[in-house]
């Protein structure tokens, strides 16, 4: 199949990928002309793992390509796939200017049949719009037509999103058109093989399960967080109550993991817009609201943690911290909780020394140089002078480190731990001053 992707983040890019490594002949296209200039080059811009060896393999295959040449890819894909960001405008809503600047596209240049796939995470109506936005454009031309929208959202998990495609536990569908259903079973056929993943539903249907399914897992997560903080204040341990939860079915362990807070580019985005989208059809949301604040609160703990710890006196205070990307096995930093907590420590005087597997280069990105800051190549180097080590995200790497060589190198042993990777009793026998995260130790 010829396929055309619109956005060359991080849905576009692998959403083309895996499609192009089973066959199909995929034209991604950005109006970044850098972007794509290194895309040519076999250059990945985020860390995802697989995705950079696939994206070299296509490409010198000859079935996944690059341009910045609108016309040339509106005439390429049978399928036309929006894949471009919706970023939240200032009232928490999805903003779809790109989104309409892709439909606007598809209806100024197409010249045969289309199916228009809204890949691109977008509130409910979306799909109508998109379909208005394409007709305006082709009755602009005086030109007729035929092409379909539908809806296809995404349900990829940063770190694992290239095995989420090839393998994917379902496959959302919005259409009520036969001929584009048949597309879609034969676009999807190849991922669909031992069991049908495939659910067709009406557009808006599909549209919601998107925003619904990425709030049930944030609900889990503020839960999970709120209960850790009430665990604190009545001695209980909640990695104990976690594992009592997750033992019934009904409940399962799947995102009742407590931290200090959810980020990313789904899920602080999409609580927002969800809320935005029941306060325009006048229904007065509760939970929503509640999950937002909770995990804004949670973002807070660990530097009100290590704010009383040393008695609010933080100036020029040395910190060393461990994880800088909003979860493992990515560089997005995105809403990520080690944002706030560095800028509050920043706020009160303090030095930070961070180290991250990946997200060293998307830190200079976005804070630049500055004396505050050192950006360090190993997790033993982030030690050296520091007043307390900090961890914020749970790599792989941090789960059993050198306590010893720790201890050695900090100018006292304290440890805040965000995600709760060491046992409490462990490390105060190791002589260590530690805090976790709901786990009995009152603030």
């Amino acid at each position: 199949m010829h396929i055309t992707i619109f956005g060359s983040g991080y849905v576009g890019l692998v959403t083309g990928t895996c499609l192009a490594d089973v066959g199909n002949h995929v034209l991604c296209v950005d109006v970044d002309e850098k972007k794509v200039a290194r895309l040519q080059q076999g250059k990945v811009p985020i860390h995802e793992p697989g995705l950079e060896s696939l994206l070299k393999t296509n490409f010198a295959a000859g079935r996944l390509q690059f341009t910045t040449d609108i016309a040339k890819a509106v005439a390429h894909g049978e399928i036309q796939c929006i894949a471009v960001g919706t970023p939240p405008d200032e009232d928490g809503s999805a903003d779809l200017q790109y989104v309409r600047q892709v439909a606007d596209s598809i209806g100024k240049y197409m010249t045969d049949y289309k199916l228009v796939m809204d890949k691109s995470t977008v509130p409910v109506g979306t799909a109508d719009k998109v379909r208005d936005t394409v007709q305006a454009a082709l009755d602009a031309r005086g030109v007729t037509c035929d092409f379909d929208v539908v809806s296809n959202p995404e349900f990829l998990k940063e770190g694992a999103a290239v095995d989420d495609f090839m393998k994917p536990d379902r496959i959302v569908v919005g259409t009520d058109k036969p001929h584009a259903t048949a597309l879609m079973r034969e676009l999807y056929a190849p991922f669909n093989r031992n069991r049908d993943r495939l659910l067709i539903m009406d557009i808006r249907s599909a549209e919601l399960t998107k925003y619904a399914a990425n709030a049930i897992l944030a609900t889990k997560i503020s839960f999970m967080n709120e209960m850790a903080q009430i665990a604190e204040q009545v001695g209980a341990d909640i990695e104990q109550v976690r594992l009592g939860m997750g033992s019934d079915p009904r409940i399962g362990f799947h995102f009742i993991y407590p931290g200090c807070g959810y980020g990313g580019s789904c899920m602080p985005k999409d609580v927002p817009a969800l809320i935005r989208t029941a306060q325009q059809v006048g229904i007065d949301a509760q939970i929503l609201p509640a999950v937002e604040a909770v995990n804004q609160r949670q973002k807070q703990v660990l530097f009100q943690k290590i704010q009383k710890h040393f008695q609010g006196n933080l100036q020029n205070r040395r910190f060393a911290l461990w994880g800088l990307a909003f979860k493992p096995n990515t560089d997005d930093m995105r809403e990520a909780p080690s944002r706030k907590l560095m800028e509050a420590l920043w706020a009160q005087g303090a030095l930070v020394q961070a180290y991250d597997p990946e997200a060293l280069s998307e830190a200079q990105r976005i804070y630049g140089e500055r004396p505050d800051l050192q950006l360090c190549d190993t997790p033993e180097t982030t030690l050296k002078d520091a007043d307390a080590l900090v961890i914020v995200t749970e790599w792989k790497v941090f789960r059993s480190p050198d306590f010893e060589l720790i201890k050695a190198c900090l100018k006292q042993p304290v440890i805040f731990d965000g995600r709760n990777l060491y046992e409490p009793q462990r490390m105060r026998q190791q002589g260590f001053t530690y805090y976790a995260i709901g786990r009995g130790e009152k603030l």
